[in-house]
């Protein structure tokens, strides 16, 4: 199937208000066929203009000039000295884009005046057809027209062009070098509307990443509110060093009242589905559109078999609200990568087949705007004097992803964030060492008796003299308040490990069932 079709269907399954802003296509490919047809007027067919052009290049072997001290005596180099220049600029001002030809030929002259002027002539009186001038000549006079005349009826290959060459050494000896610049009017279309809409896009992707970082913070206030720790629905009681002694630390049993716990796991099940970006050594980096659409419906599938998506099952109303909304703010990223995608591989193509089928080139944009294969990206401000330069940031849909991670998710403290470093569980009592270095108390109590002094993270010797004094209060709370469960879990935990070990030390096995006399 054809680019433009894949295109114009890819756009159909976008938003209006994103569909409206896209780069047209098929518009831009019409003003290309304009664009053959502009220059086949001045005889300047593609094959004419690209070996012109590519003798005009700098790099080019047929344009370097020979050695001050070789002699250029020979038809063929007489040849090579009058052979026409021609470059492609992209002219104009910042506002507008004007492409033109630069078009320069050394003439021989002779002694004669205006007998040095024949090559520019045509070969017959009734030139250009019907006697009539070119549209595009110049109003100086009439040589600067027969020159336009001689580049649209020359032939581009050496061996007849050498036979056209006066051969007397007066007309050898002596030129005169004229210059031609010839506008491109459906060339100056084609620029500025892809400028101009690259610009309109620029604009609506700055409006649109304005407008979710507006969204995503209404929904952050809803999702705080609907997941709130039990110090904010009541029935918490803090502890401290004075009115608490350590051992008799115990956390209140009873149903939390929010959603504390179900935005837990939709996060956890958000960050294992990688929707937007993959994190792991082999696949670091930006999903294709393919495959973040995958993801995105795989989450939601298992959103709704662990019966999150059911509004039943929350506690607090806006929470229903609130994951709806979620989903949209994803499912909308997914429609920007969509659009991003789209717009840049338009943009590569079109200016890929304005190469091909003009064959005029791309002044200097290869190696400054390079469009990624993960979409457009936020222009930004180039110091370049270049009408055409476009230099590109971070890719809107990654920024998204980002603003979603940095928002949502630290809402809501992951257990794994305030693990022991020893059993990976949560650091319940928390005992923080002399090294700034966290354990959980029965980890650092079975250190304590196996006579490890030593930090087993820096090996520091601060071990040992942990006491009571080493309890990190605000922090237990912290855990008391925000994983309740976790907490009481590991505090029960705790407790049947120390009997055990009580029982072992007096000889008794905590296995054992008990035994009636």
């Amino acid at each position: 199937m054809h680019f433009s079709k894949t295109y114009a269907q890819l756009l159909l399954s976008l938003p209006p208000e994103l569909r409206d802003n896209a780069i047209q296509y098929r518009q831009l490919k019409k003003v290309i066929n304009q664009i053959v047809h502009e220059l086949s007027s001045l005889g300047l067919n593609p094959e004419v203009l690209h070996e012109l052009i590519e003798s005009s290049s700098p790099s080019s072997p047929s344009s370097s000039s020979p050695a001050p001290d070789t002699p250029s005596t020979s038809r063929g180099d007489a040849h090579h000295h009058h052979f026409p220049k021609v470059v492609y600029e992209l002219g104009g001002s910042p506002d507008r884009i004007e492409p033109q030809l630069r078009i320069r030929v050394s003439v021989p002259v002779s002694g004669s005046g205006s007998g040095g002027n024949s090559l520019l002539r045509p070969p017959s009186p009734s030139w250009g057809g019907r006697g009539r001038r070119s549209s595009f000549a110049s109003d100086g006079g009439r040589d600067r027209t027969r020159l336009l005349w001689s580049l649209q009826h020359r032939v581009p290959s050496s061996e007849r062009l050498v036979g056209n060459i006066p051969t007397t050494d007066a007309t050898a000896s002596t030129t005169q070098e004229q210059e031609v610049v010839i506008p491109l009017i459906h060339d100056t279309q084609f620029y500025n509307m892809l400028a101009t809409t690259l610009e309109s896009v620029s604009a609506h992707l700055n409006t649109v990443h304005a407008d979710f970082l507006g969204a995503l913070k209404g929904l952050g206030r809803s999702i705080s509110d609907a997941a709130g720790p039990a110090s904010v629905v009541g029935g918490f009681m803090p502890h401290s060093r004075v009115t608490t002694h350590a051992g008799s630390v115990r956390v209140k049993s009873g149903d939390l009242k929010s959603d504390l716990y179900s935005w837990r796991e939709i996060f956890q099940l958000y960050l294992e589905a990688e929707v937007f970006e993959s994190v792991s050594e082999t696949t670091r980096g930006e999903r294709s559109v393919e495959e973040s659409e995958r993801r995105l419906k795989m989450f939601a599938e298992r959103v709704s078999k662990r019966g999150l998506g059911d509004s039943r099952q929350f506690k607090m109303k806006q929470s229903g609200v609130a994951l709806e909304t979620f989903l949209g703010l994803n499912l909308f990223i997914l429609n920007i990568k969509k659009f991003s995608y789209a717009n840049s591989e338009a943009t590569r193509k079109i200016l890929k087949k304005h190469a091909k089928r003009t064959a005029l080139p791309l002044p200097g944009l290869p190696s400054s705007m390079s469009i990624s294969p993960h979409g457009l990206s936020l222009p930004s401000p180039s110091s370049s004097t270049s009408p055409f330069t476009f230099t590109f940031t971070t890719s809107l849909p990654r920024l998204l992803v980002q603003a979603l991670g940095e928002t949502l998710l630290p809402i809501i403290p992951a257990v794994d964030d305030y693990a022991c470093l020893i059993c990976t569980s949560l650091a319940f009592k928390p005992i923080r060492l002399s090294c700034a270095h966290l354990f959980c108390v029965r980890c650092l109590v079975k250190m304590q008796k196996r006579g490890r002094g030593s930090c087993p993270v820096c090996r520091a010797p601060s071990v040992l003299v942990a006491n009571r004094s080493n309890v990190d209060w605000a922090l237990l709370n912290f855990m008391q308040d925000w994983f309740p469960e976790e907490a009481r879990e590991k505090l029960a935990s705790n407790e049947k490990e120390a009997a055990e070990e009580a029982m072992k030390e007096l000889g008794l096995d905590p296995n054992q069932s008990c035994i009636s006399m």
